[in-house]
């Protein structure tokens, strides 16, 4: 891929991106994590890995703006179609699209090639670790979403089984279990490496807040018990 495709790929994501966690750095970590998992791989694709890893997330402000939509389908379209238009051939925007339309963390639609498992491990690398936790509390901030629900006997809730959306709730189903779900050697072996830092935060975190509310409560009901 020469400089002016590249440029021309950029500067179209970057006109498409709008949220802050899925932000343009956001796509640069997904390329050079791509990147770092190619080297470890042969046959690959440069010119059909750069531009998806690129374009991934060009469908967020659609889903953003309308949940019902999936932004790996809206985004593989407008990649495919901006490709065209841009005059790269039919077989190549198609290809380009089948990655970015794989890379969405679900079952129903694994990636095929191996320039989709590439992009599909690269981005689900940006959910692990310290970057990962980030990411995700700030998305939750973004759409005013709690760190925590409360379960009915008055303790906070872990997160699993939940069906009201928080951090807990997005850690126990989807980054918790990020660990197993890679396709490459590289980038499961570099998850591993980010997992201990996840894992700690969020049990650091729940510790603080579920101590606090049961000595907190714990006090609070003596205090009134006293004056009643």
């Amino acid at each position: 891929m020469n400089k002016e495709t590249y440029y021309a790929l950029e500067n179209f994501m970057i006109c498409c991106m709008k949220d802050t966690a899925h932000d343009k750095e956001h796509v640069y970590r997904v390329l050079y994590n791509a990147l770092e998992i190619a080297k470890t791989e042969n046959n690959v694709n440069y010119d059909i890995l750069i531009a998806a890893c690129l374009l991934h997330d060009i469908g967020r402000k659609e889903q953003f703006e309308n949940p019902a939509l999936c932004h790996a389908i809206v985004g593989s379209e407008k990649a495919y179609q901006f490709l065209l238009a841009y005059g790269f051939e039919d077989s190549y925007a198609e290809q380009v699209k089948q990655c970015i339309k794989a890379h969405r963390y679900r079952k129903d639609n694994p990636p095929q090639s191996l320039e989709a498992k590439i992009l599909f491990d690269a981005d689900k690398l940006d959910a692990a670790g310290a970057v990962g936790i980030a990411r995700t509390l700030l998305y939750k901030g973004i759409v005013a979403e709690p760190l925590y629900s409360m379960l009915p006997d008055g303790s906070v809730s872990t997160g699993e089984n939940d069906t009201i959306p928080s951090f807990f709730q997005e850690y126990k189903y989807k980054l918790e279990n990020l660990y197993s779900k890679f396709y490459t050697e590289k980038a499961t072996a570099i998850a591993k490496e980010r997992q201990y830092i996840a894992v700690e935060f969020y049990n650091s975190l729940y510790r603080e807040v579920n101590s606090s509310y049961q000595s907190g409560t714990r006090e609070l009901n003596n205090l009134l018990d006293s004056e009643g």
